[in-house]
């Protein structure tokens, strides 16, 4: 079975990075983990290069709110971010969720997963996992937590 880093990446949020879940303490634990769920070494080895990618580019300080100018994508982001990927993921910054150097992380990390396109649910999911990945983003992600999990998501106040 062909699965995209995103289904490992998915799998490992819900069942390693949880609170209520005891993470793997190391790398050769979590790849067997994720072998004995069922997915190859390959996909395993390409999801940690996610991750490290994901941990090299957390930025050092965080403005949190909205910056000034306009994002502008380049073709292959608009190749693979949706209409209402990109919208969500410029609501979020205009609404204080994520800052400049969080969206162009989540960016980044959304043109490094393996799938042609991504749409919003798909582009959630990363902005949830950039979020986990943030010192200070503790409120932003229990927003945002919230709104992958309910029917009916709540407005920004």
């Amino acid at each position: 079975m062909k699965e995209s880093i995103l289904d490992v990446l998915l799998y490992l949020f819900e069942h390693c990075f949880t609170d209520d879940a005891v993470p793997p303490q190391d790398r050769d634990t979590l790849q067997s983990t994720l072998i004995s769920a069922g997915f190859s070494p390959a996909e395993a080895n390409r999801a940690f290069d996610w991750l490290d990618g994901l941990a090299e580019r957390r930025p050092s300080f965080s403005n949190r709110g909205p910056s000034g100018p306009t994002r502008v994508f380049t073709n292959g982001e608009l190749a693979k971010l949706d209409i209402e990927a990109r919208g969500f993921l410029i609501y979020l910054e205009q609404h204080g969720v994520l800052d400049a150097d969080q969206r162009e992380l989540v960016v980044d990390r959304a043109m490094a997963l393996d799938q042609d396109e991504l749409d919003q649910d798909d582009l959630k999911w990363v902005v949830l996992m950039v979020l986990f990945n943030q010192p200070g983003s503790e409120a932003a992600y229990a927003w945002m937590e919230t709104q992958m999990f309910v029917d009916d998501p709540e407005p920004l106040h």
